[in-house]
């Protein structure tokens, strides 16, 4: 690949443009990172040997790899199952790691010598610091030697900025939603229970209370969930569970 990039820099008006779309179409956050990298590839890459792969890690959340294409995703993989390599030394220093050669390289020797088998060469590697709850890895990849040289790495630098915030709002956005659907299943698990309690106390004429102990004595002695106890003794009496309207 020649090391040049073109002289306008259309990158913040492109991520910005990915992002409201990413809002406007409420994607889900594995599909807005997989738009990105594909996005990233083709503002990096001069011509389609460039691939871009993706890593974004959250807290008590799963991990979301992506790839601009089969061999970026392939990196990615190989990463992943070796749990070695430039982009978990970039995620564990918090420093961009250069790759020029990867035949010459004697670093991370495992991951070399099987990505030299897919026809890997150079590779740039940038951490992300997303937020408190998110830690994300953008690398590229390539197919010649010396891909990344000061021009392109320079480009690589100036892109990931705009990529860093648009990562942040949409994992804030996406918790957002995630916190929204927490609370609508809480809540339709409450009404399913308070409609279950007062089946219990017409039946066993007892207190609130009583009836309270009655379910979860017969939750705990079935070993299952009080929610799956109370779904089960509305749908006995051959009506459907109640729904909570609920609205953000």
């Amino acid at each position: 690949m020649k090391d040049t990039v073109a002289a306008s820099d259309p990158h913040r008006e492109s991520v910005a443009e990915l992002l409201i779309r990413l809002l406007a179409s409420e994607d889900e956050l594995g599909s807005f990172v997989d738009e990105l990298a594909f996005m990233a590839a083709a503002e990096i890459g001069q011509d389609s040997q460039v691939s871009c792969g993706i890593m974004l890690v959250r807290n008590r959340r799963s991990t979301i790899v992506c790839g601009s294409d089969d061999a970026a995703r392939r990196f990615e993989d190989i990463h992943t199952y070796l749990g070695a390599g430039p982009r978990v030394e970039a995620k564990k220093t918090g420093a961009i790691i250069c790759v020029e050669d990867a035949e010459e390289e004697k670093r991370w020797r495992d991951f070399m010598e099987i990505a030299v088998l897919h026809d890997l060469r150079s590779l740039v590697a940038v951490p992300l610091d997303i937020d408190d709850t998110a830690q994300a890895v953008i690398t590229f990849y390539a197919m010649q030697p010396h891909s990344f040289g000061e021009p392109t790495l320079s480009a690589v630098q100036r892109f990931v900025e705009p990529v860093k915030r648009s990562l942040r709002v949409a994992v804030r956005t996406a918790r957002f939603a995630e916190a929204a659907e927490h609370r609508q299943r809480a809540m339709e698990s409450r009404t399913v229970i308070d409609v279950a309690i007062g089946i219990t106390m017409a039946q066993a004429a007892c207190s609130q209370d009583e009836a309270v102990t009655i379910l979860k004595r017969a939750s705990s002695h079935r070993n299952i969930k009080l929610r799956t106890l109370a779904g089960e003794l509305v749908n006995s009496l051959g009506q459907p569970e109640p729904i909570t309207p609920f609205t953000e």
